[in-house]
């Protein structure tokens, strides 16, 4: 389980000019979301692992404007296939590697003042780097703290075919990030 520090420079312009009218409530550049990830390594070669990755990002956003409310949330679901260089020492070992993955993306908009709520989805892809270090806490059991880095291009999200459309931007609105995470956890080794 960690923390991103994500930049999603279309969705936060579409909410900043949309809904978030007071300039002291304006969205930042990065927000933090959650993110809840397993993944399962295999050991190729003394200095080589494979790795697949399951992680999922959840960020939301409310907003009162004209006297309603209004609540975006969306969620992002990133397997990712990971190479990793592994450094082995008595008690630790240290992982440097990076990954390619599909990105499924969901986005549920509600507008309380219009009755009105829709759920958006996209498909894309994304990049990973990560930093891993496991530190031992048993004789198989260790602790782990990792940093990630992702630029993830998870498409234009739409319904029935239709995007969440930014109309002062004249644009739509896409779920492309780059992020920075800090994650930690436990690892078991066989």
């Amino acid at each position: 389980m960690g923390i991103n520090f994500e930049s999603t420079p279309s969705l936060k312009d579409y909410l900043n000019f949309n809904y978030s009218t007071a300039v002291n409530n304006q969205i930042a550049t990065f927000n933090t979301a959650i993110n809840f990830s397993g993944e399962g390594d295999f050991r190729a070669a003394k200095n080589y692992e494979l790795g697949i990755e399951l992680a999922y990002l959840y960020n939301s956003f409310n907003f009162s404007p004209n006297g309603g409310r209004y609540q975006l949330s969306y969620g992002v679901l990133m397997p990712t296939i990971v190479n990793y260089y592994v450094i082995d020492g008595l008690g630790y070992n240290f992982k440097f590697g990076g990954g390619l993955g599909l990105r499924f993306a969901s986005i549920n908009e509600l507008k309380e003042f219009t009755q009105n709520s829709n759920n958006y989805s996209s498909v894309g892809f994304g990049i990973l780097l990560r930093a891993l270090g496991n530190t031992a806490l048993g004789s198989n059991v260790y602790a782990n703290i990792t940093g990630d880095i992702r630029y993830d291009l998870n498409g234009t999200p739409k319904n029935n075919g239709n995007p969440i459309q930014n109309k002062i931007a004249d644009s739509n609105v896409n779920l492309n990030s780059l992020s920075v995470g800090l994650n930690l956890g436990i690892t078991y080794i066989f």
